[in-house]
């Protein structure tokens, strides 16, 4: 028996985080990640909370600032946060700030919706800055409250804020400072911080925000937001560049006290986009609303394809993909209670919620085509033509796919892996046949299967579907990966046949690795996007170099901060390898340094954004060079991104 004290196990040895402690300690989960995503969410949390007051009727304005020294501002004109005496002892204000799971949306009283229902907005961006400062204007006074690191550090007199001036305006001023020993960098992201702004604007059309950046080397005049057409502008905003074939359609209503709000637009182009906002909280991986207006809206258009004698008695009913081609849509609903899939809130849970579209979906879409028989018989037209490039795509599919399929895993492309389970399984997209080569040899054979693809694989933001599908490397990975191909065309995808939890994109560390990861990352985006929303695609972040030191132990280190860091830590002589590409790697350094799961740095794909994904994907890989040049101009510093 183990007689040192360092391995006992007992009640001495449990931990109790207090306070804002837990926050601190494990922050991807109260803010998703602690990237430049994460960041920019402390802003979201904040402005949410802003959000609440205006649906609850009291708030018209939002100002946000990035201040100059690196902090962020949010004001609005509500009513104040309230400052009186908490049953805690103290000012509410203080409890909200400093108190997980505190706030005025857990009872029905104060907010009849919410964004911010979990109550841990507030209290975490509290804990996540080097500081912050809370002012309050109601009842005529200004309250002061600061706090660094979340503790608080202004003296409360008799358990009540101090007064600091006097004020005929209400409402909350939120002052913060992000920590650096939180985050791996502190510099907010404007263009994603404006454009969740204006998305915020668009759905809520009596609310105006303001947005200023103060920070050198920025414009400081401010931009306002106001768009009282709500989600109908927000509908021609997404299709600014695109053919419309309908106007915009809007309907509204209310069921089972939820309060539902559509638009929806028909261009021409073969795919969908169809987003859903709960509360004003864009749900990136959808959920029970957006369940609810697919189905009823697939099941309604189908009774008009048949009672006007598009579809024959013996013709079988569209899929829901090929009505929905072309349709940009976006579902808003405002929820008394809702449930999300953990605090960033990404996908809804309510079964309610989709009984509700649904009820208001059957009621509304109807009322509007039976009034306008022409737009219905266009949106009937894209439905037709989906369907005929999905027969004649099952078609070329079973050809092109099927036929390969007995060779395909002696075919000297996919190496596959032992287990059959795709709980527990990874394919890795290795670029060229000699880092393949080392790849098959360096893996664990029972859940690790390898892909070499040669060269660069298809653009197809610039290429038609039928160069797509005839393209041997994507043909490939729609074989290996099993769960079909491009939902928008046909209805063959189904991520539930996906037989690998991972997707790892394997690219060495320099431009032209780079180059084929994002071409990769375009045709998963465009033709396969449930892979990226889902939570199953990665990259892999092979090392740069491997230092050998005269005397010690040898390491890898992954980009240059990894090894400026290393030259000031270690003084001895030491030997540096440049890793120029993987296929430099033999077997075991690609197994220490890449493969092996326990050692490994891959950083996960994820779309916070729809509507940003959308236009910097067609912005970055489409036609158009102009554009292109502008914004690589303007982001150049930016280069180490959160991919």
């Amino acid at each position: 028996m183990a007689s040192n004290k360092s391995h006992l196990y007992d009640a001495s040895s449990i931990t109790v985080l207090e306070g804002l402690e837990a926050v601190r300690m494990r922050p991807g989960m109260y803010i998703g990640s602690v990237s430049t995503r994460g960041l920019n969410h402390l802003i979201y949390e904040i402005v949410d909370n802003a959000v609440d007051e205006h649906l609850a009727g009291f708030c018209t304005e939002i100002h946000v600032t990035l201040e100059a020294d690196g902090s962020a501002t949010v004001e609005d004109n509500g009513r104040g946060i309230p400052v009186g005496m908490h049953a805690q002892g103290v000012s509410a204000e203080r409890v909200v700030y400093t108190t997980l799971h505190a706030g005025g949306k857990f009872g029905h009283d104060a907010y009849k919706t919410s964004g911010g229902l979990h109550g841990v907005g507030s209290s975490v961006v509290n804990a996540l800055s080097l500081r912050m400062t809370v002012r309050v204007s109601r009842d005529g006074k200004i309250y002061q409250d600061t706090y660094e690191r979340g503790n608080p550090t202004t003296p409360l007199e008799k358990g009540l804020l101090p007064v600091v001036g006097k004020s005929s305006k209400t409402g909350t001023l939120v002052n913060f400072l992000p920590d650096p020993d939180i985050f791996e960098r502190t510099r907010f992201k404007e263009d994603e911080v404006i454009n969740r702004l204006h998305e915020t604007a668009y759905l809520n059309p009596q609310l105006t925000i303001v947005f200023t950046d103060k920070r050198e080397g920025s414009d400081p005049t401010p931009v306002s937001f106001h768009e009282p057409e709500g989600i109908i502008g927000f509908i021609r905003d997404l299709n600014a560049t695109k053919e419309a074939i309908i106007p915009p359609v809007y309907f509204k209503g209310v069921s089972e006290k939820i309060e539902v709000e559509v638009a929806f637009q028909y261009v021409s182009e073969f795919h969908e986009d169809v987003l859903g906002f709960c509360n004003n909280i864009y749900n990136s991986e959808g959920g029970t609303h957006i369940t609810g207006f697919k189905t009823m809206f697939t099941t309604v258009m189908n009774n008009y394809a048949r009672e006007l004698g598009i579809l024959k008695e013996k013709d079988p009913n569209f899929t829901g993909a090929d009505i929905r081609n072309g349709m940009t849509a976006i579902v808003s609903i405002k929820h008394p209670d809702p449930r999300f899939e953990g605090q960033t809130k990404t996908k809804l849970d309510n079964q309610d919620a989709a009984k509700a579209v649904s009820k208001v979906t059957g009621d509304e879409v109807p009322r509007f085509f039976d009034r306008n028989l022409d737009q219905l018989k266009a949106v009937l037209s894209c439905a037709e033509k989906a369907a005929k490039i999905r027969k004649a795509e099952e078609k070329t599919k079973t050809n092109m796919l099927t036929k390969q399929k007995f060779s395909f895993d002696s075919n000297g492309k996919l190496a596959n892996c032992i287990s059959k389970d795709p709980k527990e399984c990874e394919i890795f997209i290795v670029e060229g046949d000699s880092a393949g080569g080392s790849a098959k040899m360096g893996r664990n054979r029972t859940f690790q299967a390898i892909l070499p693809i040669r060269g660069k694989i298809l653009n197809v933001e610039k290429a038609s579907i039928d160069k797509v599908l005839a393209n041997a490397e994507i043909k490939s990975m729609i074989n290996a990966f099993g769960c079909g191909f491009s939902e928008g065309y046909g209805n063959d995808f189904d991520i539930a046949k996906l037989r690998y939890d991972k997707i790892i994109i394997m690219a060495d560390a320099d431009v032209d690795g780079a180059h084929i990861a994002t071409l990769l990352l375009t045709l998963f985006y465009r033709f396969m996007p449930e892979l990226i929303f889902e939570g199953h695609v990665y990259v892999a972040m092979p090392p740069l170099y491997k230092v050998i030191p005269s005397q010690g132990k040898e390491e890898y280190l992954y980009d240059d901060k990894a090894l400026e860091k290393y030259r000031k830590t270690h003084k001895q002589a030491f030997t540096l390898q440049r890793y120029k590409g993987l296929g430099e790697m033999d077997p075991a350094q690609l197994w220490e340094t890449t493969l092996d799961p326990e050692k490994r740095m891959l950083k996960a794909v994820m779309v916070e954004d729809a509507k940003m994904a959308s236009r910097t994907t067609e912005l970055l890989m489409g036609q158009e060079v102009p554009p292109r040049r502008e914004y690589i101009r303007k982001h150049a510093t930016d280069a180490a991104l959160d991919i």
